[in-house]
């Protein structure tokens, strides 16, 4: 029972050493400003105590009692002056920590009416009620409404933001599944295509250069050319099939276990077999490699591949016959990749089909990776083509397009390019999204404000006692010239107008009053050097007629 009421005492919130630590320094600065309260008020030591024990206590508990401390300390400040700085605190916490507005209206609503109606009554026999419920309002609304309502809307909007950051999490994920889903379908529909019409005539090339190949009318020369042919259409196939499961399932096909035939490397370990295929069909290309051989991350050794079959295959179409230089350099900093052609031997082979987009798509691919692609004709009238490939890099493209509410995807793990940074309206708000820094540093500035709107209401408050005193003080020569048995309206004539809230209740703490008289309590012009005390000067009319006038001392 004792741990469950602990936890219970504890609340939602984790107590842990730091937080006591905190709540206990927070609790520190009230109550030594308490002390000082009390010092000027005349407090007795119990009284010291018992307003440093109340902020302490009321301090600790705001956190899993908001709306009851916030209550409470309003009441106690009546009778404990030294905690009356404590408000600011338990209103900050109230307005933060209260569910529903409804609830926090009326933990506020209570306070106010326990504030000023115990202030009232407390203080009923010393000053005009009137003027103590303006007083009692403003210094509420200035110490505790002000910080309650800064908290409230400080707490809200950052709970805004976190919800609207949240939400906008969620559309981006929802909208990537919806996005990978229509991509992946249409990579299904492609690699349908491609299956369906690609393989059927790759199929029937291998085949019939099969049948041809075992032709007995052909010469040995004309076998090898055919043996090329159909070792390419084979080569072809197995492409098709890894392009085609990449598509559809986003990993290679499975090469078949009875087809020895392997898929050709796509790398720069396979160029070598590109080069032998092209001298097996009768074309004369020199191979060479200088520099150090490293490796290179899977996109560049892709690259480096599709260039050389490329430049190979444009050089087929274009400048058949013509020998072929190609040239592997290993750099410092990347690999350099040469292809370059003569003129053509002879007259082309007929019309050439050529979709005229081989060489946008190689500089496309060296782009994405970092690199560069060069092509262009040489002096002696033939090409060259020359790729500079890095050795390692991040794809180029991987810039996706901007979420709908311009936040950075990349900090919940998808990519993007947004226009707008959130971070950047945080701090313009002022408002981080974790750590106390940010709170401590928005309650510091409306606490300073809380002080400035308090010094304005005490400004206040003192002209307003500055005004009266001249309408409720006497000299001693004017009471002196007053005698008892003139009339009461030539008396009045010639005293000020009448009391202020310093000499309230004064006239019912001197001497006994004649029964049935009306009596003005006036302060005199001479104080006493005591300053536990005030000198009032007393006149009480009866029948129109001054009967009685004294001069005592009252305790403050």
């Amino acid at each position: 029972m004792t741990r469950a009421g602990w936890d219970r005492l504890r609340g939602p919130e984790p107590w842990t050493r730091r937080m006591l630590l905190g709540d206990l320094a927070i609790a520190a600065v009230p109550a030594l400003l308490g002390l000082g309260i009390e010092e000027l008020d005349n407090g007795s030591g119990w009284r010291m105590a018992a307003s440093a024990a109340a902020v302490v206590l009321l301090t600790l508990l705001r956190r899993r009692l908001p709306a009851a401390t916030l209550v409470v300390g309003s009441a106690v400040t009546v009778f404990l002056p030294g905690s009356f700085l404590v408000t600011t605190v338990l209103g900050w916490s109230a307005g933060r920590r209260i569910v529903g507005v409804g609830r926090a209206g009326a933990a506020f609503t209570l306070a106010f009416v326990a504030a000023v109606g115990l202030s009232v009554w407390h203080e009923w026999e010393q000053m005009q009620p009137l003027l103590m419920v303006v007083f009692s309002t403003l210094m509420f609304l200035a110490t505790t409404v002000t910080p309650g309502l800064a908290s409230r809307y400080w707490s809200q909007r950052r709970t805004l933001l976190s919800a609207l950051q949240e939400r906008n999490g969620q559309l981006m994920r929802e909208r990537a599944m919806v996005a990978g889903q229509a991509r992946l379908r249409e990579r299904q529909r492609i690699a349908q295509d491609m299956h369906d019409s690609l393989g059927h005539q790759l199929a029937l090339i291998s085949v019939h250069t099969g049948a041809l190949e075992v032709d007995p009318k052909l010469t040995e020369r004309q076998r090898e050319a055919v043996g090329v042919l159909r070792q390419a259409s084979v080569a072809a196939m197995h492409e098709l099939r890894e392009v085609v499961g990449i598509l559809r399932d986003g990993v290679e096909a499975p090469v078949p276990v009875e087809e020895p035939a392997q898929p050709a490397g796509r790398g720069v370990a396979g160029i070598a077999g590109v080069v032998e295929a092209a001298r097996g069909a009768g074309t004369d290309v020199r191979l060479s490699v200088s520099g150090r051989p490293r490796p290179l991350v899977a996109a560049c050794d892709h690259a480096a591949y599709r260039i050389v079959q490329e430049a190979l295959t444009n050089a087929y179409k274009h400048a058949p016959g013509a020998p072929i230089t190609l040239e592997l350099r290993y750099e410092d900093d990347s690999l350099v990749v040469e292809i370059a052609n003569g003129p053509a031997a002879g007259p082309g082979a007929g019309e050439v089909v050529s979709g005229g987009q081989g060489l946008t798509g190689l500089r496309e691919r060296a782009r994405l990776v970092g690199g560069m692609v060069h092509a262009g004709a040489t002096e002696g009238g033939g090409f060259r083509v020359a790729g500079v490939l890095p050795y390692g890099a991040e794809p180029a493209g991987a810039a996706a397009v901007a979420d709908d509410f311009g936040q950075q995807a990349q900090a919940r793990g998808l990519r993007g390019a947004p226009p707008m940074d959130w971070s950047v309206v945080d701090r313009e708000l002022a408002v981080p999204r974790r750590g106390p820094v940010g709170g401590l540093a928005l309650g510091c500035g409306i606490a300073f404000a809380a002080v400035v709107l308090l010094v304005i209401v005490l400004g206040a408050g003192m002209l307003l006692v500055v005004g009266s005193l001249g309408d409720s003080m006497l000299d001693r020569e004017g009471y002196d010239a007053v005698r008892v048995g003139e009339s009461e309206q030539a008396v009045r004539d010639r005293l000020p107008s009448g009391e202020n809230f310093l000499t309230a209740g004064a006239d019912r703490k001197g001497p006994p009053r004649p029964e049935g008289s009306d009596c003005l309590a006036l302060m005199a012009q001479e104080q006493p050097d005591s300053l536990g005390s005030d000198l009032i000067y007393r006149f009480c009319f009866k029948d129109g007629t001054l009967v009685d006038k004294q001069a005592y001392e009252v305790k403050q």
